[in-house]
Parts: C-alpha cells; structure tokens; sequence
C-alpha cells in the first residue's frame, strides 16, 4: 500500500449531497365538482368558451416517516365570450402522496410544491379533459404549468402581505 506525501493519511473526499428519493405513494380525486350550467339553462345561438384556470397547492406532513400529501387544488371555469353567460364550473382537488428522502429540510418546501405537483400534473390533465368531453364540451387539455413560477409568485405575494403595516382597529 502506498502512503500518500500528507503522512500516510488519505485524501479528503469532496462531500456527495444525500441521493434524493421520491415514490408517489398513491394518488387519487379528494373532491370534484362539475357544473354544466349550459344544460341547465340551455343558451340561444353561437358559444364561444373563455376558459379561466386558478390553481392553488397545499403540502402537509403525514404520520409515516418521509411521507407528505400535496393538494392541487383546481378551478376552471367557462364563459361564453361576448355575453359572459356561463358555461361550465369544474373544481376539483387532486391529492398525491409521496415518500421523499434525501431533501434538506431547508429545500423540502419548494420541493413539495414544486415537484410533486408536476408528477401528478398528467394525471390531473387526464381527468380535466375527460370530464369536459363527458360534460358534452370540447375536452379541455390544460397547458403545463410552471410550477416553479407559481411558487415564486405565491411566496413574493406572501411577502407583500406581511410587508404591508398593519392597520389599527377603528
């Protein structure tokens, strides 16, 4: 064996960040809601859709060791351009269980809202699409979300809400 010129000592090995791990558990619809206004109140003439999509996420520990839910909650509502009557009403909340090792506590935030969401973002599409055909509309292919702008834009948003000084009590 051959000694190294530091006295025999081996050379320090640069430290590996911990290997992430990330399983979806199970996933599967909390809750969903799909109101086909239009059939309800039938319209007269031409439809033009104005589609409006609001997404919210919300990511929470669970009993297991190394186990989150993360909620993606979606609304998507439809309107007939011109005449703002209403088409359709769709809310639905998406649930993904992980099991994740290897993220550093300070990083697992944007982590959980950032790469589990796009993970089960297929998924979620699937229904979206299936739902509007079987509701008697076009199926309705959301575009990908970049998850990563929407967890900038809710923290900067948060920010700003606890930045503003509070008002005293009239």
């Amino acid at each position: 064996m051959a000694e190294h010129e530091n006295g025999g000592a081996q050379p320090q090995q640069p430290q590996q960040p911990p290997q992430v791990k990330m399983n979806i558990v199970t996933q599967f619809v909390r809750d969903m809601s799909f109101e086909n206004i239009l059939a309800q109140q039938g319209t007269g003439g031409e439809v033009t859709p104005d589609i409006e999509v609001s997404v919210n996420l919300d990511a929470k520990k669970r009993q297991n060791p190394d186990t989150y839910e993360v909620v993606t909650k979606l609304r998507v509502s439809s309107k007939n351009k011109g005449t703002e009557q209403h088409l359709f009403l769709l809310e639905l909340e998406y649930v993904g269980v992980f099991h994740i090792e290897g993220v550093p506590d300070e990083q697992l935030h944007p982590f959980l809202l950032i790469e589990c969401p796009r993970m089960t973002f297929p998924f979620l599409r699937r229904i979206v699409s299936d739902v509007t055909r079987d509701g008697g509309f076009p199926p309705l292919n959301l575009e990908n979300i970049d998850w990563v702008q929407l967890y900038r834009n809710e923290i900067a948003r948060r920010q700003s809400a606890s930045g503003q000084p509070e008002t005293p009590d009239a």
